[in-house]
């Protein structure tokens, strides 16, 4: 199971954060900051899993972002790795060639994503195809219901206007 999930920039900066266990936040912040520091200050040619605390760190780097997952001592790196790929393709998928803006002007996005694709750390969907129909869904939705015309159509189906 992962029990949380980060990706930063090369900078050090956390652009996202999904915790699947509970932490306080004053722990959430020191995993973070060590992790991130450690992560950061590894050579590239170094390998991709790392021992940290209790957990297993999974990460990887795409572009100027980092993608860093913690698993149980008895889960699997690999499959781990793919995940985050899985993530990764997903991103690259809805906007087309993911950068770190994308990430952080459409963060809710990001999180519907990760949300689509895992559930209390666990795989829900392998499905990009599915994953993408669902957020392509959501897409609609929200518009219909931010566009003025539509709030009016619904406030007349009620008797409202």
């Amino acid at each position: 199971m992962i029990q949380f999930m980060l990706l930063f920039s090369r900078q050090g900066k956390l652009r996202l954060q999904k915790w699947y266990t509970a932490y306080s936040q004053k722990e959430k912040k020191k995993t973070s900051r060590e992790l991130v520091s450690t992560i950061l200050s590894r050579r590239s040619k170094m390998c991709n899993f790392l021992e940290y605390r209790d957990y297993k760190v999974v990460y990887k780097r795409y572009a100027s972002l980092y993608f860093c997952a913690a698993i149980g001592p008895d889960d699997n790196e690999l499959i781990t790795l793919e995940i985050i790929h899985r993530y990764v393709e997903l991103l690259d998928k809805y906007f087309g060639s993911v950068c770190e803006l994308d990430v952080i002007f459409n963060f809710e996005k990001a999180y519907y994503i990760l949300d689509e694709l895992l559930v209390g750390g666990e795989i829900q969907e392998t499905s990009k195809k599915n994953i993408i129909r669902a957020i392509t869904a959501q897409d609609m939705l929200q518009e219909e219901t931010e566009s003025p015309k539509s709030t009016q159509s619904v406030l007349e189906e009620m008797g409202l206007a």
